[in-house]
């Protein structure tokens, strides 16, 4: 990786907390450190998850959002940079974008964009002048997915180059556990309680399966979100709550989540590239999901899981029940998740992911 070593790369993050974006900064800076890459992080957010993550790695993370005030914030954002000297400015979220942009303009420096998810409905949450601009203004753009990269295309969104970073997982920290045959059997959903994830949807299909089996089947709904009320009255009014399903706030360790589960159920409308499908994988579990982002490229149908229709909760629901009701059908595909996963998307990928990135970067 000697293409690596020597570069001086700053991140700028609109938060550090627990989400899937924040897992993959922690992984690339590891491996840009790994190959001999000096990286600084700033954040508009403090003392959260992932800081002290990045942190223990003795990589900066300085806070450059105590003002309310766009224009002070880039301010800082500059000095900032005059501080660190990097030859590349990169953002970790979509909505950090401008800031990096106006940064490097002011710099004289290249600088790397960033696409999370699918690109649409993101552009959309960042406001109708903002979200375009957003995508369209940095000269290079991070996606990590092709889902996004076809959206934005597609869309007329964007026409500089995407160059695109997967998602990777720690096949070490996600890694299968015994699992006991006596409790019920148990379905996961981890994510934030958006309307984007449609944790509903996963309520409606859990109950379902609990109408058309014997088998005792229980459910775990791990994050915390805006609508974690109303997703309590729909358990309550579906029978689930108390005793069926039970929901717990995002923890720092999630591979005790999948331990404790036997399927992953993923429900949302869009995605980028999940990463609790990666996590779930490595750690051995089968996957019911719907066909949103890269999924169906990680998922393979029939082999590692299921890719369903988001419309298509009826052939979801059969396809759990098949899972609930077949437990040798569900090793071997927890079996094949493990080893695809292991094979294209370990974390011992990603310097060789990294290499072939920043080498299509115009770094002057």
């Amino acid at each position: 990786m000697n293409g690596l070593a020597g570069m001086n790369i700053c991140f700028l993050a609109g938060t550090l907390g627990q989400g899937g974006a924040e897992r993959q900064l922690f992984y690339n800076v590891k491996a840009l450190l790994e190959c001999g890459a000096a990286v600084t992080v700033l954040c508009l957010t403090t003392g959260e998850f992932w800081q002290r993550r990045i942190e223990a790695l003795g990589v900066p993370v300085i806070w450059v959002g105590e003002s309310r005030s766009r224009l002070a914030r880039l301010i800082r954002i500059v000095r900032e940079l005059r501080a660190a000297r990097p030859n590349l400015i990169q953002s970790q979220h979509l909505y950090t974008n401008l800031y990096v942009v106006a940064a490097a303009r002011v710099l004289g420096l290249p600088e790397v964009g960033a696409i999370r998810n699918d690109s649409a409905p993101e552009v959309r949450a960042c406001g109708r002048l903002m979200g375009p601009l957003s995508l369209r203004a940095p000269r290079v753009v991070a996606a990590n997915s092709r889902t996004a990269i076809r959206s934005a295309l597609g869309n007329g969104l964007r026409r500089g180059p995407f160059r695109l970073l997967p998602n990777v997982v720690d096949t070490q920290e996600f890694r299968p556990a015994p699992r006991s045959g006596a409790r019920p059997f148990t379905l996961v959903f981890m994510g934030r309680l958006v309307r984007q994830k449609r944790a509903d949807r996963f309520l409606s299909v859990v109950a379902q399966v609990r109408g058309r089996t014997t088998a005792p089947v229980c459910a775990l709904i791990v994050g915390s979100g805006p609508e974690r009320a109303g997703l309590e009255r729909q358990a309550r009014s579906l029978g689930l709550l108390p005793g069926v399903v039970t929901f717990r706030d995002a923890v720092a360790d999630a591979p005790s989540i999948y331990a404790a589960a036997d399927l992953l159920v993923v429900t949302s409308d869009f995605e980028g590239t999940p990463n609790v499908v990666l996590e779930a994988m490595a750690c051995g579990l089968p996957i019911v999901a719907t066909g949103c982002g890269d999924v169906p490229e990680i998922v393979q149908h029939g082999e590692s899981g299921y890719v369903v229709d988001a419309g298509s909760e009826a052939a979801m629901v059969n396809l759990v029940l098949q899972l609930v009701e077949d437990s040798t059908l569900r090793e071997q595909m927890g079996r094949a998740a493990r080893a695809h996963v292991e094979a294209t998307r370990s974390l011992q990928s990603l310097p060789a992911m990294l290499h072939e990135f920043y080498a299509a970067v115009p770094i002057h």
